[in-house]
């Protein structure tokens, strides 16, 4: 496996200029929460480098539901920290012999019989791995992004978009969350490094992009709802908005 970072924004991206303290890098959570109020329609796609395609001149993976495809569905939750800057809950799964065993994800599962919809999937799963208290923090659902399906699992993905008030107080569940991550949203935008990596999958050579963050390689379906977060809060986005 090789890996390699670079730092590319797609064609159509426009650097966003928002501050935290002066500074001309970081995303301030209420501008954040502004855009995220009222989503583009359609949703801008995020970043192409980062869905897997295959290097021996074949077509892309399958990224298209299955008729057997089961329903999940994710939290992207934007929060305020003590300094104002947006951030996002991301997790790190325990190192287990499965199709996600040490991999980066959002919080959230399949769908049970109980859930009222996807918001509720999402809510209820947040609760369970990162100890989320949605009335605590002041969590408001504002919308969600484009499905995304991962063929090795059959799951279709339904990634919910929140915002908070305030910073959650989190607590892993030590059975599913080995590291709770909070990263700046602006290491999503779309002229954020991203590294590329080139690896055999099944006897299939795959190359995809994927953030590094706090040293682990955040790639998939992840990476791509992440990517398209990004793209909603570059300021491009949201030109001619009304």
């Amino acid at each position: 496996m090789s890996l390699t970072s670079r730092t590319a924004p797609s064609a159509s991206a426009t650097a966003a200029s928002w501050s935290i303290d002066g500074s001309s890098n970081g995303v301030r959570f209420e501008d954040a929460a502004a855009r995220l109020a009222r989503l583009p329609s359609p949703l801008p796609d995020g970043r192409s480098d980062l869905t897997p395609v295959f290097t021996n001149g074949r077509l892309r993976p399958r990224l298209d539901p299955t008729a057997t495809a089961r329903p999940a569905a994710v939290l992207v939750l934007v929060f305020r920290d003590p300094a104002g800057a947006a951030r996002l809950i991301l997790t790190e799964r325990p190192d287990y012999d499965g199709h996600h065993g040490g991999q980066v994800s959002f919080p959230g599962g399949k769908a049970e019989a109980g859930d009222s919809d996807a918001s509720a999937t999402a809510l209820r799963e947040a609760a369970e791995e990162v100890g989320l208290d949605p009335l605590a923090a002041g969590v408001r659902v504002v919308g969600r992004l484009d499905e995304v399906f991962i063929p090795v699992s059959d799951f279709r993905i339904t990634p919910i978009l929140a915002v908070a008030e305030r910073a959650p107080d989190l607590q892993a569940d030590p059975i599913e969350v080995a590291r709770i991550l909070t990263p700046p949203v602006d290491a999503f935008l779309p002229t954020a490094s991203i590294a590329l990596v080139e690896r055999t999958i099944n006897g299939w050579p795959i190359r995809y992009g994927g953030f590094t963050i706090e040293g682990l390689h955040v790639w998939g379906a992840t990476a791509r709802i992440l990517g398209q977060l990004g793209a909603i809060l570059d300021a491009g986005a949201y030109r001619g908005a009304g």
